[in-house]
Order: structure tokens, then C-alpha cells, then sequence
């Protein structure tokens, strides 16, 4: 999967795969983490978001997306 680096103050990458619907995220301090089932849209609107990070923090985390760590 392919990855895109991002402007944000906490995430570093993401690369996402709509056919499996998986997002793969890598952070400044090197981790990274594999989220399943996550819609497209909403990977989309990560994007468009004015903080990303924050967008990630008040979406991924209360909607508790299946996550394992990668690296």
C-alpha cells in the first residue's frame, strides 16, 4: 500500500486501500497502525480536515475501528 505523507502536527503518512477499506497511519514518533473497516469517506474527510490530528483523535477513537499495530 502505497503512502502518502500528510501536514500534520502528529500524523506523518496514510495510506488507504478502498477495496479492503484499510488505513494505514504512521505517526511522528515512528509507529504505525493498520485500522479496518474505515470508509472511504471518512478517510476523505481525515483529509479535508483543518487538524488532522484532532479529527483523528474526536473519529477513531470513540468509533473504536478494529486496529492492530504494524511497526
Amino acid at each position: 500500500m502505497k503512502h502518502v505523507a500528510v501536514e500534520s502536527s502528529s500524523l506523518r503518512a496514510l495510506g488507504y486501500d478502498p477495496d479492503e477499506q484499510v488505513l494505514e497511519v504512521e505517526f511522528h514518533n515512528g509507529s504505525q497502525y493498520r485500522y479496518e473497516q474505515v470508509p472511504a469517506e471518512v478517510v476523505q474527510a481525515l483529509l479535508e480536515a483543518d487538524s488532522m490530528g484532532r479529527y483523528f483523535n474526536q473519529v477513531f477513537k470513540p468509533r473504536h475501528y478494529a486496529y492492530r499495530r504494524i511497526r
